[in-house]
Formats: structure tokens, sequence, C-alpha cells
């Protein structure tokens, strides 16, 4: 009896094992790649047990669905709006828009903005800048047909490019500081006169009521050129004069002594900063807030310097301050003329200054009133009141 090698029932059951090892193997494998999907670990469980082409399939609709809710939530945070504006007279509406609407079309594709008409108005709908801009367009062409001047191509572009100008302008005049979202800009024209002449100039006096911004609006200019590099320090300083009443003796070390006199520059540091990233910039003397009387010796190059409450200053104070100016460095010096601290025998450094330096080139001396006053409605008329009928000698006291 002749045996082939391998056959019989045992070999056929064999072959069914080996080839079920196999396919395990395969089906193992697919599992392995269906896993290794780099997705983001909160969309891996539904599909950690699928295998094959059902697993990847059941993985892209996945993704593709975080992808569209994500699309979605980036949509809804940009949020328009739409504005109607009602036509000075409808039967120049053909004149406004042009043939074919071609004015309106320029309009909407310069600003991108979606531009209706209909009725006698026009709507405009689009995000809230782009649509304020458009508006400002409109509003300058019927400028131009009440009085009788012809709606052109060209007079549309001009219309155009004074609203982008006027943005950059805006864009331009206002502080961006390290708070986030937070933007200072000027309110008042006395305001806007101060911070141009801060840019401007490499030493600024600003005199004027309480609560006209003076020293917040230093610091926000200083503030402003420490992030965008232009100033490698903040040297905020202050002279320690009481308001009207003598304190005495303070308790603690030298800093807690001094303390009290400077809390009002880190209130205006605290609204521009949060409160770490000015502990970090202390502790690297990147800021530093001092009395005045530290300041002897000093030279201070590229750094912005602000000189506050300068009117309590003596004439030697002053010198002394105004001398520690280096190289690349701008010096800012605030104070209200009417609330001097001062004995009444001692000259006030800051008016002294006033006098002495005025007409010097590259120096600016600004004037801010009680119509700058930003504080509550009430302070402008308390200011009036008291300018009106000024209390004498030791009552004076600070707002």
């Amino acid at each position: 009896m002749t045996y082939v090698a391998g056959g019989g029932c045992g070999s056929g059951v064999g072959s069914r094992k080996a080839a079920a090892r196999r396919a395990a193997r395969r089906r193992g494998a697919r599992t392995a790649a269906v896993l290794a999907v780099p997705v983001a670990p909160w969309l891996c469980y539904p599909f950690m047990h699928a295998t094959g082409s059902a697993g990847r399939r059941a993985g892209e609709r996945l993704r593709g669905g975080a992808r569209r809710g994500a699309a979605a939530r980036r949509a809804a945070g940009r949020a328009n709006v739409e504005l109607s504006i009602k036509l000075d007279n409808p039967q120049k509406a053909a004149m406004l828009f042009g043939p074919m609407d071609r004015h309106l079309r320029m309009i909407r594709e310069a600003i991108g903005v979606q531009i209706f008409a209909r009725e006698g108005q026009v709507k405009v709908t689009g995000s809230a800048k782009n649509v304020s801009r458009a508006a400002a367009v409109i509003e300058r062409l019927q400028r131009g047909l009440r009085h009788d001047r012809a709606i052109t191509v060209d007079a549309v572009a001009e219309a155009i490019g004074a609203a982008a100008a006027e943005r950059d302008s805006q864009v331009s005049e206002a502080l961006d500081v390290y708070a986030s979202g937070e933007v200072i800009t000027a309110k008042t024209a006395g305001q806007k006169q101060y911070i141009d002449a801060m840019r401007k100039h490499d030493l600024i006096f600003c005199t004027g009521p309480a609560g006209t911004g003076k020293t917040y609006l230093a610091v926000a200019v200083a503030v402003h050129m420490l992030k965008h590099q232009q100033a490698k320090r903040l040297i905020l300083v202050r002279p320690a004069v009481e308001a009207g009443e003598k304190l005495g003796f303070l308790p603690g070390d030298m800093q807690a002594k001094v303390n009290p006199y400077l809390r009002p520059l880190f209130d205006s540091l605290h609204d521009m900063m949060d409160f770490e990233q000015i502990r970090r910039f202390m502790a690297n003397d990147l800021i530093e807030v001092i009395p005045l009387a530290f300041m002897r010796g000093r030279t201070l190059n590229e750094s912005v310097i602000i000189l506050d409450e300068a009117q309590n200053t003596t004439v030697a104070q002053m010198l002394m301050f105004l001398t520690r100016m280096g190289h690349g460095s701008k010096v800012i010096v605030t104070g209200d003329d009417s609330q001097i601290d001062l004995p009444p025998d001692v000259p006030s450094g800051l008016l002294d200054a006033r006098g002495r330096l005025s007409g010097i080139k590259g120096l600016s001396i600004v004037r801010l009133k009680s119509t700058d006053i930003v504080r509550h409605r009430l302070v402008q008329n308390i200011v009036a009141a008291y300018a009106d009928n000024p209390p004498g000698g030791d009552s004076d006291v600070a707002v």
C-alpha cells in the first residue's frame, strides 16, 4: 500500500487551522491600521472595535463632522449685522447706484459687504466694521448728490478710499496694550493733542484738572511703546508729598512707606497689564515704580520716564529729574497746577519749568481743560465750582 505524504484526514484539519490563523492575522493587521489613524482622543472610542474599510469610513465620518462643527462655531463667532440706510432722494437712486448697480458692486467688492436696494432704502449686511465703512461711503455719495455733484466711478472710488483712510487713521491713533482686547484711544480733542505730542516729542509737559487722563494716557503710551519694543524700560516716578495733611512716620520698610504715594501709578498699570505680568516685568527691571527722591545720580537710556504729580516738586527736584534723561528716552511730566501741596513759600518746580523751558525745540507743553474730564459726569461740575471759588492755603485737597 502506498501512502501520500501529508494526505489523509489529519492533513485537512491542519490546513483549515493554518488558514484560520492567517485570516486572523490579516484581520488583526487591518484593525491595527484603523486604530493607528491619527485622530483626536475623543473620536477614537466609537470605532475601537471596527475593522477594515468599515472602520475607516466611520472614522472619516466622525472627523468630517468635527470639522463641520468647528467651522459652524467659527461662523457663529463672526455674527453679521444689518443696517438699513434711507435714501435722501429716492428719485436720484439710479444716479447713486450707477448703471446696472455698478456703484453698489464697487462698494460690495471693495469693503466686503452685501448690499441690497429696495423701496427707497439700501440694506447693508456684513461685519460691524465693514458695515460702518460702507455706510460712510454711501453717506458721502448722498452728500455729493445733495450738492448736485455727479456720481461717477471715480467719485465712488474716492469715497471708498476716504473711508479706508479714516479707518487706518483710527487704527494708528489707538494704543494697544498688554491687556487682552484692550485698546486705548483719545476721548476728547485735548486728549488727542496730548497723545500726538507724546508720539512726536521727547519731552512733554501736561497740566490740567483732575480726571483729564494726564497720567492714564501717559502710562498707556509708555506701555504701548514697551509692547512694540520702541522702549526698553518704563520708569514711573512720583514725589512723596502728603495732600494737605501730615501722616507722620509710616510703619514698615522703605517700600511699605512709599507704596501709598505710588498706588495711583499701579492703578493705571493694572488696567493695561495683568498682575502676574506686572510682577514679572518689575522683577526683571522692565518696569520700575519709585519715589522721586531715589532718582538722583541715575542716567536712563531708551526708557519712557513719567513724573506724576509734578506740581509738588521743588525747582531743584525738577532740575534733577529732567537731567536724568538719557539717549533714546522720552520724558513725560504731568501735574495739576490747581492742587499744589507744597508750603506756600516754596515755588512749584512744574510751574517754574513750564515758564523757563517754553519755546525750546523738541519740547511740547499741553494744557488739558475741564472739557477733557472723562471721570464721572459730576467731576466737571465739581472742578468748575472749586475754580470759581478756590479754597485757600492748606485746605487744598487732591481729587
